[in-house]
């Protein structure tokens, strides 16, 4: 994927020095990554077998069963099941239990999200036919382990789910896909915080929004606006690959070179930076701009830039932010949150082929903002979040499942400041209706118009349980924080 070239819906990072209100990247030329050892982290991938009677290759009425028996493994924390096929979805169910490292204790079965396909590149763009997409889980966080156990069969003449009005059919002859795979991602040691952090790092201290229902917290919004700007680390940016440093210069008009966080501005500053740098004509016609929310930097969690593509890739403008959950399990503490990321990051590139970290934001549960695909936080780059409707839109997901969880209420006002700030960019009010043109999908054809809130839930514009019930149910507070925020 390394000669993946920008769609006819995307610009490379080379042809964007034009204004970000059309929010055209303004990047660097790519350049050739310089040998590096590589960051930490790595993807285990092992081949499932015949469980049960099909292994004796037996027929009768058993349904089709894969797997592997209990064993050791490696350390890890993040599995997924993979296929040969990406057109083919896995009707049916994956199981896996673990053992945490260095005990004795295996967790109970856990289910793992099976219907994925609908977080991908768009149909017929350079990203889905690269050859290297392949059909996936969704990814799901166990932590720290070292013993692993999966299962996996299909659901022979079950009624697949239901969601919402959008009920799925009947299918009464599937078979597992080909060439299933269990991936085994260890995220790696965390990055050191830069040497003039907070003592809390890049994260915010917020550990009171652990549980799922997690109140907004004021002392947090003081540990964001009181980040230094200047959070570089000074000796780590000479050594950084090139990649790296692409991956920072497309937000060097927001923070240093080699950031771990883009700090927060107040109302007023965000105004008064939106006409410094794009003229004051430019700041009249997008009147309407909430404050910019702290973001953690892809340097800041820990990206490996070598695992990506090379080249940035962007779509014309932000019309719509489609809400997902990561449907990664909510067992994790804020403090794991890198280390999510970078597991899920490893899944999506090593493991599904994509050509990056999916999302163009993500949101944990304690409001921390963290930066998903690298081209810009500011532009409009081309992310794989929302099957058929990627261009013209960006994709926030907050880590964890939301379908009977409730959501905290700081992710939910983190992801009301971040759509303040970033639909502002482009004049979109948060509260209003767009139109976008659809790339294919199961809910709408190739090439139909279609009307769509701007702050959307994925199952508005796919057929599919993301963001989960209880998240969508937030998504109605979300539109009206983020419009008081930009000042309607």
């Amino acid at each position: 994927m390394r000669g993946f070239l920008s769609s006819s819906i995307g610009v490379t990072c080379a042809a964007a020095l034009a204004l970000p209100l059309a929010l055209t990247p303004s990047g660097s030329a790519a350049v050739t990554r310089p040998a590096a050892d590589p960051l930490p982290g790595s993807t285990r991938s092992l081949p499932l077998e015949p469980l049960g009677r099909d292994r004796a290759g037996g027929g009768g009425a058993a349904p089709p069963e894969q797997g592997l028996t209990r064993r050791a493994v490696q350390p890890f924390s993040l599995v997924g099941v993979v296929w040969d096929d990406p057109d083919v979805e896995l009707q049916g169910r994956v199981q896996v239990r673990t053992r945490a490292t260095g005990t004795t204790a295996w967790s109970p079965w856990q289910e793992v999200e099976t219907h994925n396909h609908e977080h991908a590149a768009d149909p017929g763009t350079a990203e889905r036919d690269s050859g290297r997409v392949r059909g996936s889980t969704a990814p799901l966080w166990v932590g720290d382990s070292d013993g692993v156990e999966v299962r996996v069969r299909t659901d022979t003449g079950r009624a697949l789910p239901s969601y919402g009005a959008h009920a799925l059919p009947v299918d009464k002859n599937v078979d597992l896909p080909t060439g299933l795979r269990l991936e085994l991602v260890d995220p790696g040691e965390d990055p050191a915080p830069p040497a003039d952090a907070p003592a809390d790092g890049v994260l915010l201290s917020a550990e009171s929004g652990e549980s799922t229902e997690s109140t907004e917290s004021t002392e947090s919004d003081t540990a964001a606006q009181g980040t230094p700007a200047e959070a570089v680390d000074a000796a780590g940016t000479s050594l950084m690959t090139a990649e790296a440093a692409a991956a920072s210069a497309v937000n060097a008009d927001l923070a240093p070179m080699g950031a771990a966080v883009i700090p927060a501005l107040d109302k007023a500053a965000t105004e008064a930076y939106l006409a410094d740098t794009y003229g004051a004509d430019a700041a009249r016609a997008k009147p309407y701009i909430g404050p910019r929310p702290r973001i953690v930097t892809r340097r800041g969690w820990g990206a490996d830039e070598s695992l990506r593509e090379r080249e940035f890739a962007y779509t014309r403008t932000v019309k719509a932010a489609f809400m997902h959950h990561s449907a990664t399990g909510n067992n994790y503490r804020c403090s794991q949150s890198p280390s999510v990321l970078r597991s899920i990051y490893r899944y999506h590139v090593k493991s599904s082929g994509w050509r990056d970290f999916g999302y163009n934001f993500a949101v944990d549960k304690c409001g921390n903002i963290y930066e998903g695909r690298a081209g810009g936080v500011a532009k409009a780059v081309l992310g794989a979040h929302t099957l058929g409707f990627n261009s013209d839109s960006m994709g926030i997901a907050v880590i964890g499942s939301f379908t009977t969880a409730i959501p905290p209420k700081a992710a939910v006002t983190a992801v009301a400041k971040l759509t303040a700030w970033k639909l502002g960019l482009f004049g979109a009010d948060p509260r209003g209706k767009t139109y976008l043109k659809s790339g294919g999908g199961n809910l709408y054809k190739k090439g139909s118009t279609v009307k769509l809130n701007v702050i959307s839930g994925h199952r508005d514009g796919f057929r599919t349980e993301c963001p989960g019930r209880r998240l969508y149910k937030k998504l109605g507070t979300a539109r009206s924080a983020s419009a008081r925020y930009q000042g309607r």
